[in-house]
């Protein structure tokens, strides 16, 4: 009876678990699945029966036995709500057609992405021309155009009629590369296709929700607001994106200084401004209007009103809705007096979300924001409960003390007091993100503390004071409209806000480069983390925490041997790779590179004798380096500067490479020059190299495989490759089918 007490206010909590880990099996194994409504129906059918067969008999065992079967069924719904919103599994989707597409029909559904040299966006299907014929077919589609004169940005809500076939997303290339064509399943993206000026043309404009083109519309007029009032480029891109969540114009450098210090939080609209938001209408409705009848429900009107207007105008982002959301289930919560089981409520909201969309558990903002919630709920209360700053200063005022010694221990322990309440919030949420910080990011800011604490009142103050900017905007707007003598004179009002709101944005950016350079080895970096070793991280949280909650040495023990399971599993991974040694042909476009890796230490090679961008060792290499464990990455440019224990033997456009037994041909101009037979291992054939089959037969033999490297042209390797298959020789090309991989001789 007292279990069932107990669990009674936390009745969503077990259902969005149940549910949660339905979406999370089917992401797992969800392919090898048959069609599972059926089975959920069932299962409903199956709840009534249970239901009815423990009324009759009114057992205390017949209900637990009806509560774990409805669990189950939850468990099911949550694999067949995936499966469901699964669009690839349709008939009418793009992957499932037959034929090649000639031209499709397509909406913008997003805003784009601007990068240097292309506009990326995501369309959405709603008919294709297969065969001459058009036929009705849904499919999301990455796309990008090239940023030409004459080319406009994408818009949402534009249609598109596109001539060529979408290709399927294609596969990591590279050891360790971020899989983007798991990312776009998640979002139900499965193909991808430069477009370029000539292949496309608009021919409509059909929003698929006219609410979010308006709402976005607003939010490009706003971001117009900060580019006239503002002047310096960083301050405005910074404003931009605290205030509307527009991210376009921030620097790399910026990017990076916030990410090494753990605050890249306070560069997109998120949960944190919507909470701050909610703060701030809170407080002030209570200040002003606390005492005022029915003040409990029309000020949660009023939050909800201020909180779905704000996401209004940052163009309805899947952030900025997923925390208006939850904190709209917070107001109601509170204003029905239930704001006690704060775990319920926040189990309500990602129920609802989850139902909404499946696919919301991988997204890693959705994760991280509830993570971050509820480890603040139960958490922050428990570390600022650790030290009492104000009953501190209270016990060191004495009566014959001057007051104004008296007042300073006030302020002092009042002061003391917010920054360790603000030190306990940033703990607390840390507890429960970590874990998935070193997973997806590989890194962890040990100067997060000192960054946000100064970092988040200051984005506070500039969130709140560009608010107040736009705000003001509009009423000198509307005033100069009504009377535009008064034009000139109004707009002194804005600018001087502005110049607030810049020297803010400029302080703390000052101060997060600041901590940046002080404390420069204060980033973990680098670090493999698997997902069963997130999820032994987790269990040891758990476990700790039960442990502090219980005072029980079992919780305590076992955390202890999770963490040596842990700990065990690094170093077989550590062992392992210590052994290994591996030559890795990269699938860099339109590069020549390879790595000659031995253990943690490798030696990377640019053939082409130019330089690695850092875009190409952040994403092509250094995946493959953390996934290792590597402690050492050298770049050579060329064979001469390459410091690789290799034999190289070149003549007109061929090298040969010997390494730990290992013999390599690298192939860029005629064969003629060879005058004998070279027995090899592998064949790298560069910048389309000029030969027929006979002569590599001649020179190699047919045994070695032929690796056509990146920096040989697609119409090349389409033509050679099906005339050296014809010939007997085996292929690989490392641009459709990734990098080439092969162990040096034992």
């Amino acid at each position: 009876m007292k279990s069932q007490l107990k669990w009674a206010p936390l009745a969503f909590v077990r259902l969005v678990v149940a549910l949660a880990a339905g979406i999370l099996t089917y992401l797992y194994v969800g392919q090898t699945l048959p069609e599972l409504l059926p089975w959920l129906l069932g299962g409903f059918f199956l709840i009534v029966i249970g239901q009815w067969l423990a009324a009759r008999r009114g057992s205390a065992g017949a209900n637990d036995a009806v509560g774990m079967l409805s669990l189950a069924v939850v468990f099911l719904a949550g694999l067949t709500s995936a499966q469901l919103a699964t669009e690839s599994r349709r008939a009418s989707h793009l992957s499932q057609l037959h034929g090649p597409v000639e031209f499709f029909r397509a909406v913008v559904d997003e805003n784009p992405v601007v990068r240097p040299a292309t506009y990326a966006t995501t369309l959405r299907l709603s008919a294709v021309r297969v065969t001459g014929r058009w036929q009705t077919a849904i499919g999301g589609i990455r796309v990008s155009v090239p940023r030409e004169e004459g080319v406009a940005a994408p818009r949402y809500g534009e249609v598109w009629l596109v001539r060529g076939q979408p290709a399927p997303a294609k596969a990591p290339l590279n050891p360790g590369e971020f899989d983007y064509r798991r990312y776009l399943g998640y979002h139900q993206i499965y193909h991808q296709q430069f477009i370029h000026p000539d292949q496309y043309r608009q021919i409509d404009f059909l929003p698929p929700s006219y609410l979010r083109a308006v709402s976005l519309r607003v939010a490009q007029v706003l971001d117009g607001v900060f580019r006239r009032y503002i002047t310096a480029k960083r301050e405005y891109a910074l404003a931009s994106a605290l205030v509307l969540g527009l991210k376009d114009d921030i620097d790399s450098e910026t990017k990076q200084a916030y990410a090494n210090t753990g605050t890249t939080h306070i560069m997109a609209v998120s949960g944190l401004q919507v909470g701050l938001l909610f703060g701030l209408i809170t407080w002030a409705l209570r200040r002003l209007f606390g005492g005022t009848p029915g003040f409990r429900y029309w000020s949660a009107g009023v939050g909800l009103l201020v909180i779905w207007s704000y996401a209004f105008i940052t163009g309805c982002s899947a952030s900025v809705l997923r925390a208006a959301v939850m904190f709209s289930f917070i107001i109601v919560a509170r204003v029905s007096e239930r704001q006690s089981t704060m775990y319920n409520t926040l189990a309500v909201a990602a129920f609802v979300l989850l139902c909404y969309d499946p696919y919301l558990l991988a997204d890693v903002g959705f994760q991280l924001s509830f993570l971050a919630v509820l480890s603040i709920v139960y958490l922050q209360p428990r570390i600022a409960g650790w030290i009492d700053f104000q009953e501190w200063a209270a016990r060191r005022q004495r009566p014959w003390q001057p007051y104004l010694v008296r007042r300073l221990w006030q302020t002092s322990g009042w002061a003391a007091d917010w920054i360790w309440q603000a030190t306990a919030l940033t703990l607390a949420a840390q507890v429960a993100t970590f874990p998935l910080g070193l997973y997806y990011f590989h890194q962890f800011p040990l100067s997060f503390l000192l960054s946000n604490l100064v970092a988040v009142p200051l984005s506070s103050g500039a969130l709140y004071v560009g608010l107040g900017l736009l705000a003001i905007t509009g009423i000198t707007h509307g005033v100069s409209a009504l009377v535009p003598a008064f034009a000139s004179g109004l707009d002194v009002v804005p600018r001087v806000v502005a110049v607030l709101l810049e020297n803010i944005i400029w302080a703390f950016n000052e101060y997060i480069f600041w901590i940046g350079r002080q404390m420069p080895h204060a980033l973990i970096s680098g670090v493999q983390l698997t997902a069963p070793q997130t999820w032994l991280l987790f269990a040891v949280i758990i476990l700790v925490l039960l442990f502090l909650a219980v005072k029980r040495l079992a919780w305590l023990s076992l955390a202890c041997a999770l963490l040596g399971v842990f700990a065990g599993s690094r170093v077989w991974a550590a062992h392992r790779i210590s052994t290994d040694e591996e030559l890795i042909i990269y699938s860099i476009p339109r590069r020549s590179v390879c790595g000659f890796w031995q253990g943690a230490s490798a030696d990377i090679v640019t053939v082409d004798s130019l330089p690695l961008s850092e875009t190409e060792r952040t994403y092509r290499i250094m995946p493959g380096a953390i996934q290792r464990g590597a402690r050492r990455v050298s770049y050579h440019r060329g064979w001469q500067a390459a410091n690789v224990p290799a034999t190289l033997q070149a003549d007109d456009g061929l090298v040969l490479v010997v390494w730990r037994g290992l013999r390599l041909a690298f192939v860029t101009g005629h064969l003629s020059s060879a005058r004998q037979p070279w027995p090899v291992d592998v064949v790298v054939l560069r910048q389309n190299a000029r030969m027929r089959p006979d002569e590599l037969a001649a020179v190699f033999g047919k045994k070695p495989p032929i690796v056509f490297d990146s920096s040989c042209r697609s119409w090349y390797v389409a033509r050679q490759d099906s005339v050296l298959r014809e010939a007997g020789f085996r292929t690989h090309d490392v641009t459709a089918q990734g990098a080439f991989r092969q162990q040096p001789r034992q």
